[in-house]
């Protein structure tokens, strides 16, 4: 075993010597923590600059793109926006010690099921310094001792923004390894952490397709991932074409780079005429490349639009390039997401309430919208307050994961002497 490894494993032992303390913080208890982490972040505002003054530095000598060095970049607003994200935490409600049933059997024994932390969750995400206090204080309100594994680009920003956390918690009783991170980028440590079974109870990829595969294809526990975001909208015979033009253009265009953008549009063949004159064009106007079949390039003939090939179907492109096709029904339309989607988020434009229900039914993704943009395929949106991530997964957690799905459960049965 070498040091880096053992350095692992040793991380390992404090999260879950931390996870056992925390399931026993009261929630008044956490929230003081967590505010306390807020305030530590501003104090060590200084520091964090400095910190990622030296990513950013880097990223440009390394010729990153100006939306990465974006990403990465961190100022007073940004950092204010993360201590008032923490207090944002702190306000919601605690799910651990939840009762999710009770009943009692016929001998008179009783059992309840009661929501109980998952323990020690690992990880491992890219770029956005953000995320390590994201990810950290969500697990620990959750009860969840966490180790982060960053990526290479935001180093030193992640490590300032642990220190400050680690601080801020530890003054008013955060258990020593609650928050973990591991300050190395050298990529055996995703081996090692994904291995370490013994300790860690579940693992969460952040990031491109290359390092889910990764870290999938390593891990000996649980491993909640999101693939690609290979959304789509329908539009239905019976959709409201102004509302549904509306819904595309903000779905492909307001943030083209998240994972809940638009990448294919499907319209029914008897409004594909009129909707790709209107909507195709105000597309066009607005930046996007249109990649579309031979109905499409037909009604807008006159424009440069690109010949959609079967890879189409199945990118993801993250930015403003959207894959179009005619349908001659919702069938066809549902049979296609099924087939190339990434059951993450995909909507239906239609003023049909029956079309709506077999379309909401039948789509097999985490989030299923009728008449609403998917850009709304957020944590935030739904009202959770904050989340981990989204996850393209059924088992154990489905769609936005906030507190509640970093939870598990356990059974509490009490008797008066009952034996078998």
């Amino acid at each position: 075993m070498d040091a880096l490894q053992q350095e692992i494993l040793e991380m390992g032992a404090r999260a879950r010597q931390a996870a056992l303390a925390l399931g026993n913080l009261t929630r008044e208890e956490k929230d003081a923590i967590l505010h306390s982490m807020a305030d530590a972040l501003l104090a060590r505002e200084a520091e964090i600059v400095e910190a990622n003054a030296l990513d950013l530095a880097a990223a440009e000598a390394n010729g990153l793109s100006a939306a990465m060095i974006d990403r990465l970049r961190l100022d007073g607003k940004r950092i204010a926006a993360i201590a008032d994200g923490i207090r944002q935490v702190a306000d919601l409600p605690d799910p651990v010690g939840e009762t999710l049933d009770d009943w009692t059997r016929p001998n008179g024994m009783r059992i309840v099921k009661k929501r109980v932390p998952i323990g020690v969750i690992g990880i491992i995400y890219e770029s956005r310094p953000n995320v390590t206090s994201d990810a950290a204080v969500l697990c620990f309100k959750s009860g969840n001792a966490t180790i982060l594994r960053g990526g290479k680009e935001a180093i030193h920003s992640n490590g300032a923004i642990a220190d400050a956390l680690d601080t801020g918690g530890r003054k008013v009783g955060m258990p020593e390894g609650a928050i973990q991170l591991i300050r190395t980028t050298d990529r055996s440590t995703v081996q090692h952490l994904a291995q370490m079974d013994q300790y860690l109870d579940l693992i969460i990829p952040r990031g491109g397709k290359g390092l889910i595969e990764t870290v999938v294809s390593l891990a000996r526990m649980p491993v909640i991932k999101h693939y690609d975001g290979i959304c789509h909208t329908y539009v239905d015979k019976a959709a409201d074409l102004e509302m549904a033009k509306a819904i595309v253009i903000n779905a492909k265009t307001q943030k083209p780079s998240v994972c809940n953008a638009l990448e294919t549009l499907l319209v029914h063949r008897d409004v594909a005429d009129a909707f790709y004159a209107d909507a195709g064009r105000a597309l066009l106007d607005q930046g996007v490349t249109l990649r579309g079949d031979a109905a499409m390039r037909e009604v807008l003939s006159g424009e440069k639009v690109e010949e959609a090939t079967e890879d189409d179907w199945v990118t993801e492109y993250l930015d403003l390039i959207l894959a179009v096709k005619t349908v001659i029904s919702v069938d066809e339309a549902i049979d296609h997401i099924n087939t190339y989607g990434s059951r993450h988020s995909d909507c239906v434009v239609t003023e049909d309430a029956g079309t709506a229900e077999r379309f909401l039914n039948q789509v097999d993704s985490a989030a299923v919208f009728w008449n609403t943009s998917t850009r709304f395929s957020d944590g935030e949106e739904f009202g959770f307050g904050a989340e981990i991530g989204i996850s393209t997964d059924k088992l154990h957690a489905r769609g936005p994961m906030a507190l509640p799905e970093l939870t598990s459960y356990k059974y509490l049965i009490s008797g008066d002497g009952q034996i078998k």
